[in-house]
């Protein structure tokens, strides 16, 4: 949708994408087709397939915002706020629109993971944090030695996306309790420089990060579902 704002057709999945897209879509299927099977567990397994079907739309959304966040931040030229063009400006607007609702709904995504693999693994996170998020759930897998052939590769992904990820989460933890993100960096310079002139913020640096959390949340989308797909066995 978001490409048709740079005239160019909806994203086609490839590559490790297109797979997760793929066993999202398997386990939808197999859960529908459980719960018609099975009308004990019928309310459960219908509830499933609806998160999934949820997830599917969260990693497309998210996708599209990473890619117009990008596209806008390439159209940026200057450093200084008081040299960007008036269409720079509006480029820089939508950029920063886009860039929060990418890194805020990184963390949305996770977490609606993390739901879903607490409920279908019976893994009782709540016991540890009652309104636990995607990480008090891997963080429960690690310390109690849970599912270990999916908590392997989830806690790689993690640790390998730790820096960009924990820049991300200051990131979104600052516009949604403090200030708007992009303002803080205005306050830092403004405090330092005695209201010397702004810069706006590493923009390229931003994207890495964002690049960086997709391809974790791809990845841990992948072997999640994978893994999900594989447990669904215990029910045929």
């Amino acid at each position: 949708m978001l490409r048709l704002l740079f005239g160019e057709q909806p994203k086609e999945w490839t590559g490790i994408s297109l797979d997760t897209v793929q066993l999202i879509e398997r386990f939808g299927l197999r859960t529908t087709e459980i719960a018609d099977r099975l009308p004990e567990h019928s309310e459960k397994f219908r509830t499933y397939a609806i998160w999934a079907e949820g997830l599917l739309r969260s990693l497309d959304e998210l996708e599209q915002s990473c890619f117009a966040a990008k596209r806008y931040a390439e159209l940026i030229r200057h450093n200084h706020m008081d040299e960007l063009s008036d269409e720079e400006i509006l480029s820089y607007n939508r950029h920063v629109y886009f860039d929060k609702n990418a890194y805020i709904r990184v963390f949305a995504l996770l977490d609606k993971l993390g739901t879903l693999l607490n409920h279908l693994l019976k893994l009782r996170t709540e016991r540890i944090k009652a309104h636990f998020s995607y990480f008090t759930v891997l963080r429960n897998l690690r310390e109690n030695h849970l599912h270990m052939d999916l908590m392997k590769p989830l806690n790689e992904l993690k640790e390998r996306s730790q820096v960009a990820m924990s820049r991300l989460r200051n990131r979104r933890n600052l516009e949604i309790h403090q200030m708007n993100a992009e303002l803080k960096d205005d306050l830092n310079q403004s405090l330092a420089n005695g209201g010397a002139r702004r810069t706006i913020e590493d923009l390229i640096a931003n994207m890495a990060d964002l690049e960086q959390s997709l391809d974790m949340v791809v990845g841990s989308l992948n072997h999640s579902f994978r893994y999900a797909c594989n447990w669904l066995r215990n029910y045929d």
